[in-house]
């Protein structure tokens, strides 16, 4: 979503548990994210949700996310994660994992600071989210999908538009997972920085 017309957040979150407890929680998460990031930076947005959250959860959820603001100004992206799957970022061609050091999930304890990182972006490199569904989309092996193969997906399909990539990797998923019961919600977000 649009913070302002010259910063763009991009925001991918998995809570723990399932049904209606769980769903709650997470449009609170998703509330109190949107509303934070309109008037703070990544990090100060994850220490006040995490805060949030962790005040009167009697349930004892917790949720992951990954949360970044890309400023379209300056091609750059600033992010912070809590506990989440790092993001495959497509930069100058190049396809890898983008493992910045993460912070524990929200709403397990308070008090706790998340780092920021940034990364120079040029107009058609592109961010890949996804939830943990993906990377643990099990064969009737009991093989997982894992990080590997997403890689070498993003890989052979990097020149596609983000609409053909993520049909193509629900494809290539429930390809893989035929035959067997999904446990897990799979999501999947792309972003490509376009040219101005």
């Amino acid at each position: 979503f649009m913070i302002d017309d010259k910063h763009v957040a991009i925001v991918i979150a998995d809570v723990s548990g399932k049904g209606v407890p769980a769903a709650l929680f997470m449009a609170i998460t998703k509330t109190l994210i949107k509303n934070a990031l309109m008037e703070h930076d990544v990090s100060e947005t994850m220490r006040i949700v995490n805060n949030s959250l962790c005040d009167g959860n009697v349930a004892e959820l917790f949720v992951t996310a990954w949360v970044g603001i890309v400023d379209l100004s300056k091609n750059v992206l600033h992010f912070a994660n809590a506990g989440h799957n790092p993001p495959i970022i497509k930069l100058n061609n190049q396809v890898s994992l983008l493992k910045e050091k993460s912070g524990i999930p929200l709403g397990v304890f308070d008090n706790v600071e998340y780092i920021e990182h940034s990364v120079k972006m040029q107009p058609g490199d592109r961010i890949l989210l996804y939830t943990d569904g993906v990377t643990e989309a099990t064969s009737k092996d009991g093989e997982l999908f894992g990080e590997e193969r997403l890689l070498k997906f993003l890989e052979e399909n990097k020149k596609e538009n983000n609409d053909i990539l993520l049909q193509k990797l629900k494809t290539k998923l429930d390809e893989f997972a035929i035959g067997t019961e999904q446990f897990d919600d799979i999501t999947a977000l792309a972003l490509t920085l376009k040219q101005k």
